[in-house]
């Protein structure tokens, strides 16, 4: 026992400032140790079947991936699939009903089996029980949550527009239908909730007065988590469907919803849109990866088809037959229409900056590749035709979140969200209409 002491106390100290190996008689001798040890497996391994060989070398890969990204990046995280039951494995009945607990999650109640039964549970017991003093247990006292062009602030904040929220839609069911997650600190996680929502306008809203129309929509939500609380979070739906399902016009209504906040202070700087790709005579840096990992993968990637406008890489980035969920349910198909897509978004704002805030991958089950989630910001001055229509000249700052399908470095199938409704509030804000 003293010997292994001493062992572990020595080898701490062999390592300089740099993380230079200091070399010590003594650290010689153990250094010995250690190659007569690889030296030995290294034989062993000659004794191995293929597909044990093949199996371990895979491991490896992928501890290396993600220590390498975990300690380089602090934009990529990655979590371990095999630490919790992923969503579609069970349907909710038969997912909630599950109690074993595989996952470590210091600091978080007991109810909870792994971080993913956490966001799911508490999201079933605010929306569809009507739990809502489940925020208080869940949600920390100074949390901010971010909402496309503004923010709410502090958990009061939060109570109201959950109450307003159900007032509005009092049958609301909530569908998760992924949650890509990751480790955060010691005792937290990140998380990217993706949900497909039906309900029916029963009660008046920001949008305006009761349809009694039933619709969909789809709503993504990061969060940032630790110790049983949420302690961040940033919220994307598809508003602008929403609004169209009502039968209501998106403009109109964002229009009145600008002439609302005109007495607010945003969340935004008006100088917003200013810091273009293009900074005088600078072109937009291309991003390279520095490994092979997936994350690494979609830094390139986004880099490389929004910043750079490289939009002929969607061949290089996406499988031949991919598909793309768009916002208003769209779905498109193939390089073409996903190519459309991109360039009829990026001409609304043709010298806008696009920035990748965070990425999240987890691994799929049965080596199904990677569920990946990307949190970003395109801000520019909205002063070309496109998406949205005739320009505004109005500095836009769009968030979104997309999640990803990713097999063999290729995206497979996309879930691409964002508030096009707040784009059109953000465009009418300053407007002759608002200021009457």
């Amino acid at each position: 026992m003293k010997e292994h002491s001493k062992f572990i106390t020595h080898k701490l100290n062999t390592y300089s400032k740099d993380g230079d190996i200091d070399m010590g008689e003594e650290n010689k001798k153990i250094n010995n140790q250690v190659a007569t040890t690889a030296k030995e497996s290294k034989e062993r391994d000659i004794d191995m079947g293929e597909e044990n060989k093949k199996t371990n070398n895979q491991v490896a890969i992928t501890a290396k991936e993600s220590k390498t990204n975990h300690a380089n990046s602090n934009k990529v995280f990655y979590g371990d699939g095999k630490q919790v039951l992923p969503v579609g494995v069970l349907d909710y009945n038969d997912f909630s009903v599950q109690t074993k607990r595989e996952q470590k999650m210091e600091g978080f109640d007991p109810q909870y089996r792994d971080f993913v039964d956490y966001i799911l549970k508490i999201t079933h017991q605010i929306w569809e029980e009507k739990g809502i003093g489940v925020i208080y247990d869940t949600y920390h006292n100074n949390i901010t949550m971010h909402l496309g062009s503004s923010n709410l602030v502090g958990i009061k904040d939060v109570i109201s527009n959950t109450l307003q929220t159900l007032h509005a839609f009092p049958d609301r069911r909530l569908i998760g239908q992924n949650v890509i997650w990751s480790d955060f600190g010691p005792k937290g996680f990140l998380s990217s909730h993706r949900v497909l929502s039906t309900a029916t306008n029963l009660g008046d809203s920001n949008f305006g007065p009761a349809t009694g129309k039933k619709i969909n929509f789809r709503t993504v939500i990061d969060c940032a988590t630790t110790n049983n609380r949420i302690h961040e979070e940033w919220l994307v739906r598809d508003n602008l469907w929403i609004v169209t399902q009502l039968g209501l016009n998106p403009r109109e209504v964002a229009k009145q919803m600008a002439l609302n906040s005109k007495n607010k202070v945003n969340a935004l700087q008006s100088s917003y849109g200013l810091c273009e790709s293009m900074e005088g005579q600078y072109m937009p840096e291309k991003y390279t990866a520095k490994d092979g990992s997936v994350g690494e993968m979609m830094l390139e990637m986004l880099n490389h088809i929004y910043n750079c406008k490289y939009i002929n890489e969607v061949t290089k980035y996406y499988y031949d037959n991919a598909v793309v969920h768009f916002i208003c349910d769209k779905d498109l198909n193939g390089y073409d229409e996903i190519q459309g897509m991109i360039i009829s978004f990026l001409a609304s704002v043709p010298n806008g900056s696009f920035e990748v805030e965070r990425v999240t991958c987890t691994d799929r089950p049965n080596e199904d590749g990677y569920d990946v989630a990307v949190r970003w910001r395109l801000r520019g001055i909205n002063e070309g035709i496109g998406f949205f229509g005739q320009p505004s000249g109005k500095p836009l700052d769009i968030m979104g979140i997309n999640h990803y399908h990713v097999l063999n470095g290729k995206v497979k199938e996309e879930w691409m969200t964002f508030d096009g409704l707040d784009v059109l509030k953000q465009m009418a804000m300053g407007s002759d209409e608002q200021e009457e």
